[in-house]
């Protein structure tokens, strides 16, 4: 099947089979019923249209005088911007509903701790030209935007997203493009944001354009939020930009299985039938998805979407998002939760971008019990002990 005979929801049908389909339910329009399909399903009317004040999240969910009071305190710090689409999954009620913590300003943000860092991946540091990160000898991190549909309030980059000074400019994009085609160590390009997929798709042609045509690039990653925040961006114009560019590998950003409507299914299917993979990142956030039993669910619905779990995040010393930590006790337990009680494919990498530019260090339980100078005393997930014999030294 081509990515355009997927017209309408009802074409999954012909993919997937009903009990498929059940476990992705279609989000709608909810409060927004009076919108017409067309401009609903325009991704631009949806970024003109985002919530950005009390009013307009009055449509969502009912205002308290604490929702409001931390509005007015955090918005200027860190401004509110939030889809029609996105906001119709919050709960009208629940405070702890996972969409509402991940989109509406909470007074946690104005608290910065000690250790927190502006820029906590040294991202600046290791920028040989604006927008371009090198810090791996094989690739780098290509910033083309700083604007997103939806500005996460866990977001690390809260310095630049929705800040219009930080804006990648065309000469600056140039710039970059022009750093990584005189680089020829450079194999692998990501390129993030912000949202890459705020640009228009002529511009994302003319960057992937170029960056095809350097000969030492041979793999180009697309992170974005989009399939989350703004499924309808997920156009056929945009995936005939990407049949043209391939291979290109999207890297998502699914949390909670709460994000996980038919919509976006919708979306990941076009985009696997455009012949591009996918991958997903996760940040680990306190009261979202702290859970093993959440995350298992994430993972398995993930992999329904054609989806591979890629990594878990601990979330970053950035200011104004301490709230969201969890001890990283957390995260290996929930590791422990996925290995062995369900299949390889659907356990990430939980990793920790280390704070000062350190890179992705790899977080695992421990299952080396002891180690001598013939043999390795293994445990398994059920903490089973198993000997392995080491071959002798010569």
């Amino acid at each position: 099947m081509h990515f355009s005979e997927l017209t309408t929801l009802d074409d999954l049908a012909k993919i997937y089979p009903q009990h498929i389909l059940e476990r992705f339910p279609i989000a709608g329009k909810g409060p927004f019923n009076d919108m017409d399909d067309q401009q609903w399903n325009s991704w631009t009317w949806q970024q003109k249209a985002r919530l950005t004040n009390l009013e307009g999240l009055a449509k969502v969910i009912d205002l308290t005088d604490e929702i409001t009071n931390d509005f007015n305190d955090c918005d200027q710090l860190f401004n509110m911007a939030i889809t029609p689409y996105y906001a119709n999954l919050m709960d009208r009620s629940d405070p702890n509903c996972p969409i509402r913590l991940q989109g509406i300003p909470k007074k946690e943000e104005l608290t910065v701790l000690d250790t927190d860092m502006e820029d906590p991946l040294a991202e600046e540091r290791d920028m040989p030209v604006p927008g371009v990160t090198h810090r791996y000898p094989d690739r780098v991190l290509f910033y083309i935007t700083h604007n997103c549909p939806v500005y996460c309030r866990h977001c690390t980059r809260k310095r630049k997203v929705a800040d219009p000074t930080t804006t990648a400019a065309s000469k600056q994009i140039d710039v970059g493009l022009e750093y990584i085609s005189s680089n020829p160590q450079i194999r692998d390009v990501i390129i993030s944001g912000g949202d890459p997929l705020s640009l228009n798709n002529k511009r994302l042609d003319y960057i992937l354009g170029r960056l095809r045509q350097i000969p030492h690039i041979e793999v180009i990653r697309l992170g974005t939020r989009n399939l989350v925040t703004l499924p309808q961006r997920i156009d056929d114009e945009f995936l005939t930009v990407l049949q043209k560019h391939q291979p290109i590998h999207i890297n998502t950003h699914f949390n909670h299985p709460k994000e996980m409507t038919r919509e976006t299914l919708f979306a990941a299917s076009k985009i696997a039938h455009s012949g591009a993979t996918m991958g997903n990142q996760t940040v680990l956030l306190k009261g979202v998805n702290d859970d093993p039993a959440v995350m298992k669910e994430l993972c398995h619905k993930l992999l329904l979407m054609r989806i591979r779990p890629y990594y878990i995040f601990q979330c970053d010393q950035s200011k104004g998002i301490s709230h969201f930590r969890t001890p990283i006790q957390t995260g290996i337990k929930i590791i422990e939760s996925l290995r062995g009680h369900t299949s390889g494919l659907a356990v990430p990498h939980y990793v920790i971008d280390a704070p000062g530019g350190g890179g992705k260090i790899p977080i695992s339980p421990e299952y080396i019990v002891d180690e001598q100078e013939d043999k390795v005393v293994l445990r398994n997930f059920q903490r089973e002990q198993y000997t392995y014999y080491l071959p002798k030294k010569d």
